[in-house]
């Protein structure tokens, strides 16, 4: 593997292992392309997401990747030229991109989400851009945009619940803080949560019940993917749905651990998923 290869493999496997492990059932040029993608969103993602943040590091980044897309530079590193090649020759829409840094630099400032139209609004540049240059990956029709949307949205969203302690140490809470004060609760750190159980397990519960209604419409849209690339894509789902499961059954795990599925687990669902039939055969 040539070096850049390999920077832009390390960056995959060191920022999600869920991603990672089944990424790995895609073909060959396919996993090639998602490892670039990712490259270039957890890279982003990463200055935001400092301690202390950096504030600087991700402006330059964002300077460095549009002068690179406008040929303003001739290079800028392998995660950026990587990035700029992929999205145009497999015609990203260019406020896709957008659209994600300016999701990450709501991050330098912004802590809280009033309402859910807040937090979707958060989700689109996080997430369901990045489902939309997922479609394009695998060449699928746009008329399945709207359940790569989706599934981009449902995945962010266990994050928010999975990352509830990690992001309060960020300062950030992104679920909507009008559901949370509707139930007498006046944050989500752990003390308000554990004075007012009740209530935040009731909380907890219509976010993850929030979460299935998205998911159960994504798959709809498993009928237009074809087999090749739907393994990988019902994988990582199941894995974010098993981390849905985990929480709605004792929603405080959130506060005790950061949940992720083994690599085994994983790659186990993987190999049960070759195995399944599957509408979207082609």
């Amino acid at each position: 593997m040539r070096p850049e290869g390999r920077l832009l493999s390390d960056i995959f496997r060191r920022g999600s292992r869920t991603y990672f492990r089944s990424a790995r059932f895609f073909p060959e040029a396919v996993r090639d392309e998602v490892r670039v993608l990712y490259g270039f969103v957890r890279t982003a993602d990463d200055f935001v997401d400092r301690r202390p943040q950096d504030a600087e590091g991700f402006a330059a980044f964002r300077a460095a990747y549009a002068a690179r897309r406008d040929g303003r530079a001739a290079a800028a590193g392998p995660v950026i030229d990587g990035f700029v090649e992929l999205a145009g020759r497999r015609g990203f829409d260019p406020s896709w991109a957008e659209a994600f840094l300016d999701s990450m630099a709501m991050d330098l400032s912004k802590k809280e989400y009033e309402n859910l139209e807040e937090t979707l609004g958060y989700v689109y540049g996080s997430a369901e851009v990045i489902g939309l240059m997922m479609a394009r990956l695998m060449d699928l029709e746009t008329k399945a945009d709207p359940y790569a949307r989706l599934l981009g949205r449902a995945m962010q969203y266990i994050n928010f619940l999975r990352d509830i302690r990690e992001d309060l140490e960020l300062g950030r809470t992104y679920l909507p803080r009008d559901e949370m004060l509707s139930r007498g609760l006046g944050s989500l750190e752990e003390s308000e949560a554990r004075a007012r159980p009740e209530a935040f397990r009731d909380f907890m519960s219509a976010q993850i019940e929030r979460y299935r209604s998205w998911q159960a419409e994504a798959e709809k849209g498993y009928a237009s993917i074809p087999r090749r690339f739907l393994v990988p894509i019902r994988t990582a789902a199941e894995m974010y749905s098993w981390t849905a499961g985990r929480i709605a059954a004792d929603p405080f795990v959130v506060y005790r651990t950061k949940l992720r599925p083994s690599a085994a687990r994983i790659s186990l669902r993987g190999l049960r998923n070759i195995l399944k039939p599957s509408g979207g055969d082609r």
